[in-house]
């Protein structure tokens, strides 16, 4: 596993051949829509098209959907072809009910899943590097 350090929130993580961005655990860095440049400019400085965070990277409004955060964040990560995976574990700050229906929702898709562990969540990435436009 090959680490390449992008600022103290984000980091570039290589494993099996696929880079992926990933948040630290434990740090929260999103707090609004302007935080996802950051996570865009990782993604393009290393050209990876996969992003991995954890719960605790973003707000607890991301998990509420009437605050309209996770529409925001995952339309602007659309719109570059960047998928998101979130391990989001027992603990973490709880779903509204429209979350939930969202998620079930975006299992149709390929730009966005939870997870319970950062295994699950990285095996999921894997089948996309380098796949967007």
């Amino acid at each position: 596993m090959e680490r390449r350090e992008e600022d103290t929130e984000l980091e570039v993580v290589a494993e099996d051949g696929v880079a992926v961005v990933e948040g630290a655990p434990e740090k929260q860095f999103v707090a609004s829509l302007k935080d996802v440049d950051r996570v865009l400019e990782a993604c393009f400085s290393a050209k990876a098209d996969v992003v991995l965070l954890y719960a605790s990277n973003l707000t607890e409004d991301f998990f509420d959907l009437s605050s309209g955060q996770v529409g925001a964040l995952l339309q602007k990560l659309r719109n570059y072809g960047i998928r998101l995976a979130v391990v989001w574990r027992a603990g973490d700050p709880p779903w509204s009910s429209r979350f939930g229906e969202m998620v079930a929702e975006e299992r149709r898709g390929d730009f966005f899943r939870l997870f319970e562990t950062r295994e699950a969540a990285r095996a999921w990435l894997g089948g996309f590097q380098g796949t967007s436009g």
